[in-house]
């Protein structure tokens, strides 16, 4: 499956979806923070716009659809990743890590946490 980049509307819904796993559109649309609520109408073509992009399934119950996600949030932020390394960072890691301790004043403790989560990746 092809992963594509969503716009911010189109991952809020993505959100709700990996959240809920199954819902029909007013479940998403009650789930949705924003004030004022956007329109169902909005919402619904929204989730076809998502459908259509091979991101989201669905059960017809007669005129009623009970949609479902196709991909997992975790293959959604693997996407963005690879997006971000290589589109800002060259691909690498190196490149990144150096940015977020550059210019994210990355702390002692959150560097020591990286790289105790790498020993434990090293010695698996």
């Amino acid at each position: 499956m092809q992963v594509r980049e969503l716009t911010k509307a189109e991952e809020e819904i993505m959100r709700v979806l990996w959240k809920l796993e199954k819902a029909f559109v007013k479940d998403v649309l009650a789930e949705l923070s924003d004030e004022p609520k956007p329109a169902y109408n909005t919402v619904s073509t929204i989730i076809r716009i998502l459908e259509k992009k091979g991101l989201v399934g669905y059960r017809a119950y007669g005129k009623t659809h009970e949609y479902y996600p196709l991909i997992t949030e975790e293959q959604y932020k693997q996407f963005q990743t690879e997006q971000l390394m290589s589109n800002y960072f060259d691909n690498s890691l190196k490149k990144l890590v150096s940015f977020f301790v550059k210019d994210r004043n990355l702390s002692l403790k959150e560097a020591n946490e990286i790289i105790e989560l790498l020993n434990r990746k090293k010695n698996v």
